[in-house]
């Protein structure tokens, strides 16, 4: 049994484990969360080809993929039971956290085309978020908590490009932005704080929470406002 422990210690990061009632929790967490993602991504993906947004469509078709396979990926693994199975779907869980990040990022960033600034930043994000996907999916034992200040550096990132950012995007759409990533980075707390009774599905309202508002970001920038 130590030994099946000390296998299985780089990924199930548990403490304890997780009570029936804590398991439901977080799985219906999830569910709303997928189907927010499903029904409003729909409806953004609609908008922006029959309106508001054609140019935008590849863009806004991998952030709306990647923010899908994040929620049904993340439901998968902590639903699953502890097994072989649940350690390669923990490679996979922690390596769709870094398309998503990239994913989010995308929309924003095609709304600076072609611009140097752009290009360059669009670069960095999916060059350090795929280093990342590596790196969890090849060596994740050599990675471990490491992963978290990834996720911080590359989701801040954008105030490298923040003030042609605010020149490009509506106010609404970057307080919504700032908005999400605060609520990630509380979350954090949450998810660190293991011996906390359902830690793991607070961990995840505030991720859902946050994805929610870049979601609504994203609809500001792309429907809402090429709307009016």
């Amino acid at each position: 049994m130590q030994n099946d422990q000390a296998t299985y210690s780089w990924w199930s990061r548990e403490q304890r484990p997780y009570t029936l009632a804590e398991l439901i929790v977080d799985g219906v967490v999830h569910v709303l969360g997928l189907v927010v993602a499903v029904a409003a991504g729909s409806i953004l993906l609609a908008f922006a080809i029959l309106e508001t947004a054609p140019e935008a469509v590849p863009a806004l078709a991998v952030y709306v993929g990647s923010l899908i396979a994040v929620l049904g990926v993340s439901l998968a693994y902590n639903l699953w039971p502890v097994s072989p199975v649940k350690m390669l779907l923990a490679r996979f869980d922690q390596a769709a956290i870094f398309l998503f990040i990239a994913g989010t990022y995308t929309p924003f960033l095609a709304v600076l085309g072609g611009s140097t600034t752009g290009i360059l930043m669009t670069t960095f994000v999916w060059g350090a978020s795929l280093i990342g996907v590596a790196l969890k999916l090849i060596v994740p034992e050599r990675f471990g908590r490491l992963a978290i200040a990834l996720y911080l550096a590359i989701g801040w990132s954008g105030i490298l490009v923040f003030q042609s950012l605010a020149q490009s995007l509506p106010p609404t759409t970057m307080w919504l932005l700032v908005a999400g990533g605060v609520t990630y980075s509380m979350g954090i707390i949450f998810h660190l704080w293991e011996k906390l009774k359902f830690q793991n599905a607070l961990w995840h309202v505030f991720v859902v929470v946050g994805a929610s508002l870049h979601l609504w970001a994203v609809i500001d920038c792309m429907v809402i406002h090429r709307l009016n």
